[in-house]
């Protein structure tokens, strides 16, 4: 009898302690990948109203400010000074001193221009993930703002609202509101068409060139063609007007009328200050019936002037953009055209504070920036700097259009 040995020969592999943890890491990731996307399937996604959310919250944002401008904080009622790099969340109120501006943008593209004296709450401002339903809202609680759309997304929304009316706007449009000091209001359709429903009960589609007053009452009291603004034509913007040295001298100011609507007079200013503030202001002149005016007795110095057009049945047209001219002396030394105290802070990107000081009423300028020394001879300026830039120019102008040029380097960026 024989006698069988069973035998079995295995080969051992040495494997690495590093190999296993790796193994052990790849097997727990498709582990936990497919617990998610089961959830997902089952609940859907769990981020996705953080998203909306997040998009609202960077959605609107301030693209320029001119003077005094100031955002209430809804949550806190927190008031603080706008800067560029301020975010505007829904609920948050954006105000407007005499010599302020502000232009912003909003989730869905459009732009909001936020014009002198005005309390405008951003009240709505969301866009979803895929970019297919946005919805703006702003309400207008005094003074005038300045709307115009893109092309507004399927299901997009936005709605400008006053206390006497609710409007909505079409993709490409282009419209102004004013609540007036008298709490009545006006609606301009530059072009474009606004769905207006007012606390009368009046519904209508105001299209391009219209334009309507709504009384105290919250009715439609006027309705009409849109009176365009005049265009000036003389003095030229930032033209320089010869005087003898220590004399004063006449400037003759000259426009043309509105390109639509029939004009029954204009109404003229001319101020020492781009944004016409009383403390500026020189002359107010209404009822002309012509189209030129003449100014006398003006000293060596900076000067704006601006021009508005009144129909027969009171509508008033939007002023024309200020124009800026220079009465300039003989000669000069241009030592009034010294900067000191020059400081210039980053704020975000490529956006920088420029702040100094030189002689009142001194024009400054810099990287295609533009404003006039204040009384006590300050300067602010918010600038764009090249890409790349490790410094920028300051240019100064006095009053005898004497001219300076400084370079200053630029801060670190953050």
């Amino acid at each position: 009898m024989v006698t069988r040995i069973s035998r079995f020969d295995a080969d051992w592999w040495v494997v690495q302690k590093r190999l296993i943890y790796v193994v052990v890491i790849i097997a727990s990731l498709a582990v936990v990948a497919g617990g998610c996307g089961l959830y997902v399937w089952l609940y859907g996604n769990p981020f996705k109203g953080a998203a909306v959310a997040d998009g609202a919250a960077a959605g609107a944002r301030f693209v320029s400010l001119e003077g005094g401008v100031r955002v209430v904080r809804a949550n806190t009622r927190e008031t603080l000074q706008a800067r560029a790099d301020t975010r505007l969340f829904p609920g948050d109120i954006v105000q407007t001193q005499e010599d302020g501006r502000a232009r912003i943008t909003l989730a869905d593209g459009s732009t909001l221009f936020v014009k002198p004296d005005s309390v405008v709450t951003i009240a709505e401002n969301t866009a979803a993930e895929n970019g297919k339903s946005t919805k703006v809202r702003v309400a207008v609680e005094s003074g005038q703002i300045n709307v115009r759309t893109e092309q507004q997304a399927e299901n997009g929304t936005n709605v400008v609202a006053t206390q006497l009316t609710e409007s909505r706007l079409a993709s490409e449009t282009d419209a102004s509101f004013h609540v007036r000091e008298d709490k009545s209001e006006a609606i301009r359709v530059a072009s474009g068409a606004v769905e207006t429903s007012t606390s009368g009960g009046d519904q209508t589609t105001l299209r391009s060139g219209e334009y309507v007053a709504v009384n105290q009452q919250g009715t439609i009291a006027q309705r009409e063609h849109l009176l365009d603004a005049p265009s000036p034509v003389a003095p030229r913007n930032l033209e320089r007007i010869a005087a003898r040295k220590g004399a004063a001298t006449a400037v003759s100011l000259k426009w043309q009328k509105p390109s639509t609507g029939a004009p029954a007079h204009y109404r003229v200013e001319v101020a020492t200050s781009p944004f016409f503030v009383p403390a500026g202001m020189l002359i107010e002149r209404d009822q002309l019936q012509a189209n030129d005016f003449t100014v006398d007795d003006l000293r060596q110095g900076n000067y704006f002037w601006r021009v508005l057009a009144v129909a027969q049945s009171g509508q008033a047209s939007d002023w024309s953009e200020p124009q800026k001219f220079v009465v300039v002396g003989e000669g000069g030394t241009g030592e009034g055209a010294g900067v000191s105290d020059v400081q210039i802070e980053y704020v975000a990107g490529s956006i920088y504070l420029v702040r100094g000081r030189t002689q009142a009423g001194n024009i400054v300028r810099c990287e295609g920036r533009e404003t006039l020394a204040a009384r006590d001879g300050f300067f602010q300026l918010q600038i764009n700097a090249p890409r790349a830039a490790r410094d920028v120019q300051i240019e100064t102008a006095d009053t005898q259009g004497n001219r300076n040029s400084f370079k200053f380097a630029l801060p670190p960026g953050g």
